[in-house]
């Protein structure tokens, strides 16, 4: 065995098909490696084609350019070895496999057993899980290589493989390895939730424990395909021990860690980064980066925001700003303009938030002074450009033409909810006709716990590109702008954090409150995750939560989230797309489907 090596792995911020970036991501993070003395990299799971291609992967064409794709790889692999993710097709089945390739020759494919199907994840749809301890062959450039369960020899090392779910699962492909393996490689594609890093780090250790081993994991990095967010570790373990870990969610299109190991000697030098501690600070860079990858992938000119002043409009618009702060300290203004593709006017953070996020407040008569200047005064301290109209002559227009119509006039006794709807759904048109003019990415503003309820307009407040606070609770929300204001220094939080949440459409003289509207947000924080996370029936979530709550209060709480939550499911089938942030979300096309016609719980509530 040689007695030293070199081991590293790297992140990719991955786009699904787009090859010239892909490559270019693979090419640039071999180069780094060769030149700093590596002599084994693992790159991610599936990065020459991007892990969320989805149904592309059933295409006829994706696995043959794929294969293309790795040849254009392999020459680049001169005294270096290398695994590289892509689908293969065998006999009109898919198989998720990474490529080792050593000094330029193609050795073997590991082929994924254990196919991730919960939560987010569908990989079954598209592949077909190999047979624990199979090996069989597969044709590449008139030569026969390994395919399917295989272990290999280099650098006098046994080296053995796992995919991302293959080790988060029991009765894993390493346990029925035969022979002694000294090092693991596992290229993953593992989403960004909330402390979940954790738990890959502790798998790493533990993995590395159990099998006597070095184990390195590499993970894909930054928003892939637009909602699934990934953190970029890199982690290296050996013997029960963390010997290296990098820096996660970075605004960078690759990132490399290696670590030096003297496998005779059971020793290494430790290369350990600092990491993210808590939901706060998780939120602020996930948040940030998955904007920022939206943007550029997309290639939109900045983005757009209805700005009212209050906690989602203004949560949105700070993420912004900190994104812009955090991308340029890691990029550089000409890295910056370089990956968005247009020249930055500025050159601070305020100056270039001015140029990519433009806000506007849209006014009504139930508007308040107070709301107004929470905008006004976060935008400027942003540096973002600040409008500010009037809509009640467009409202009262719909009015004047539905009273005409039907013969009568319309009251706020009678018609409490189409009066508050027609003054959201007036607004989007024209802030999207802003953001049609300057190319941008208008934001949705709706959040989690509105999603669950419906408490949001369609074609209101929940128009535009993307919504990007939908995976998180507005109880989450709340405490984070506290925590934006007084930590991350976003100082002009200072006035929206002293504002009750109120959507402000019925008159001022009604003193409207989103809590009276609804319930506490804590309630309903905690109702929601017994019954969507946990799959609670409404008696089991009393329960639970009657010790904590008033019963007269909390049976009326459970009763209306569980009939407005079986009431809005198609609000909830047409949201804009959305980041996974949480252990789990309400999207139904990536998480939680639920029917649109239902029965609405009626027997379940009666019980309480």
């Amino acid at each position: 065995m040689t007695k030293k090596l070199k081991l590293a792995g790297a992140c990719l911020n991955q786009t699904p098909i787009d090859w010239a970036n892909n490559l270019s991501n693979i090419k640039n993070a071999i180069d780094e490696a060769k030149k700093a003395g590596v002599d084994i990299l693992c790159l991610p799971e599936l990065c020459i084609t991007g892990y969320g291609c989805e149904d592309l992967f059933l295409s006829q064409w994706l696995p043959t350019t794929a294969l293309e794709k790795l040849s254009e790889i392999i020459p680049f692999t001169q005294d270096i070895a290398v695994s590289v993710g892509l689908p293969i097709r065998v006999d009109g089945k898919n198989y998720n496999t990474t490529a080792f390739i050593a000094d330029q020759q193609l050795k073997g494919f590991y082929a994924k057993q254990k196919l991730a199907n919960d939560g987010v994840h569908y990989e079954p749809r598209w592949f077909t899980p190999w047979p624990s301890g199979k090996i069989d062959s597969f044709q590449f450039q008139a030569t026969k290589i390994p395919f399917g369960h295989i272990t290999l020899e280099h650098l006098g090392l046994n080296i053995g493989f796992e995919i991302c779910e293959d080790a988060w699962q029991p009765d894993r492909p390493c346990e029925h390895i035969t022979s002694k393996v000294d090092l693991v490689l596992n290229p993953s594609a593992s989403h960004f939730a909330f402390g979940k890093s954790e738990f890959r780090e502790e798998l790493v250790i533990k993995s590395s424990k159990q099998f006597d081993c070095v184990y390195l994991y590499s993970n894909l990095l930054g928003n892939e395909a637009g909602r699934m967010i990934y953190d970029g570790d890199v982690l290296i373990a050996q013997k029960g021990k963390l010997i290296g870990r990098n820096h996660r969610l970075w605004y960078h299109d690759y990132r490399m860690l290696a670590v030096e190991i003297d496998f005779e000697a059971g020793t290494a030098t430790e290369n350990i980064k600092p990491h993210y501690s808590n939901r706060n600070e998780e939120f602020s860079h996930a948040a940030g980066l998955a904007l920022f990858d939206y943007c550029r992938k997309s290639r939109s000119k900045g983005f757009v925001l209805s700005l009212s002043g209050g906690a989602d409009s203004s949560t949105i618009a700070t993420l912004i700003g900190f994104a812009v702060r955090t991308a340029l300290e890691q990029r550089g203004k000409s890295g910056l303009e370089k990956v968005l593709g247009f020249q930055l006017a500025g050159d601070t953070p305020k100056e270039i938030t001015k140029q990519l996020l433009t806000t506007a407040y849209q006014a009504t008569k139930n508007s308040s002074e107070a709301t107004f200047n929470s905008a006004k005064n976060l935008a400027e301290s942003l540096g973002a450009t600040f409008y500010n109209w009037h809509i009640d002559a467009e409202v009262n227009e719909y009015r004047s033409t539905i009273e005409e119509a039907i013969g009568r006039k319309l009251t706020w006794e009678q018609d409490d909810i189409t009066l508050q709807n027609i003054q959201a759904r007036t607004r989007a048109p024209i802030i999207w006709m802003l953001a049609n003019l300057e190319n941008k990415l208008l934001m949705a503003t709706s959040n989690r716990s509105e999603g669950d309820v419906g408490y949001a307009t369609m074609d209101g407040d929940t128009s535009g590109s993307i919504s990007p606070i939908a995976g998180v609770d507005k109880h989450f929300i709340l405490q984070w702008l506290k925590y934006a204001e007084h930590e991350l220094g976003f100082t002009g939080l200072k006035d929206v954090n002293a504002l009750t949440p109120t959507a402000e459409l019925r008159p001022e003289d009604q003193n409207q409150t989103d809590e009276e509207d609804l319930m506490p947000y804590e309630a309903l924080m905690r109702i929601e995750r017994e019954a969507i996370l946990n799959g609670r029936s409404p008696m089991q979530v009393f329960d639970i939560l009657k010790s904590d709550f008033n019963h007269g209060h909390l049976k009326e709480w459970i009763k209306k989230f569980y009939q407005l939550w079986s009431r809005n499911q198609w609000k909830r089938e047409r949201y804009a797309p959305s980041f996974h942030f949480d252990d789990f979300n309400i999207d139904p096309r990536s998480w939680y489907r639920f029917p649109i016609l239902s029965g609405g719980y009626r027997e379940e509530l009666a019980e309480l």
